[in-house]
């Protein structure tokens, strides 16, 4: 059984992750091109250290702390997937809140998870008023499908810190 619910600050630490599973096998993924969005080759492993849990329950403390969204879904009571939100509204026209994160585990994925952690960030988002999610998205042709599926675009202003911090990354955004 699969059940949902906000994480607080205090139940946040590497012990809950120890059933989440973050692998990832990319073989492809997006790239621009000469203005052009192209899949290429780019084959790796995409996994977290005990080091990358210790800095995600870090950054997810502080989501909580600020006062943003960090929403989990578990099956038979192990983490099986999260997402965050931050609290801050930014952008040129002040429209965009931050879907900082949104993960499944692999042994669950296509499960139908990410869609239900996805609509609870937008719903979290819209009320706290954001006009739009931004997303600096993974950009395997995996992840940039799931995006699609939930209605996600290339955003229409680029958010130059995560541009700078992650060169590779797709920026999206979703209208909620």
């Amino acid at each position: 059984m699969i059940q949902y619910r906000c994480l607080t600050g205090e139940e946040l630490c590497p012990r809950l992750f120890k059933d989440f599973n973050r692998r990832q096998e990319v073989t492809k993924c997006w790239r621009r091109e000469k203005g052009q969005w192209v899949i290429k080759d780019d084959p790796f492993i995409d996994d977290w250290s005990k080091e990358d849990y210790v800095f995600l329950v870090s950054c997810l403390k502080n989501t909580v702390a600020t006062g943003g969204f960090v929403y989990a879904g578990f099956k038979d009571g192990q983490l099986k997937g999260f997402v965050s939100v931050e609290s801050e509204i930014f952008g040129k026209d002040q429209e965009y809140m931050d879907l900082t994160s949104i993960h499944v585990s692999a042994e669950i994925r296509h499960e139908g998870m990410g869609k239900v952690l996805f609509e609870a960030a937008k719903q979290w988002a819209k009320a706290h008023g954001a006009k739009k999610l931004y997303i600096s998205s993974h950009s395997a042709v995996e992840s940039q499908a799931f995006y699609k599926s939930m209605g996600c675009v290339e955003a229409r202003e680029y958010d130059p810190g995560h541009v700078e911090k992650e060169p590779f990354d797709c920026q999206l955004e979703c209208v909620l």
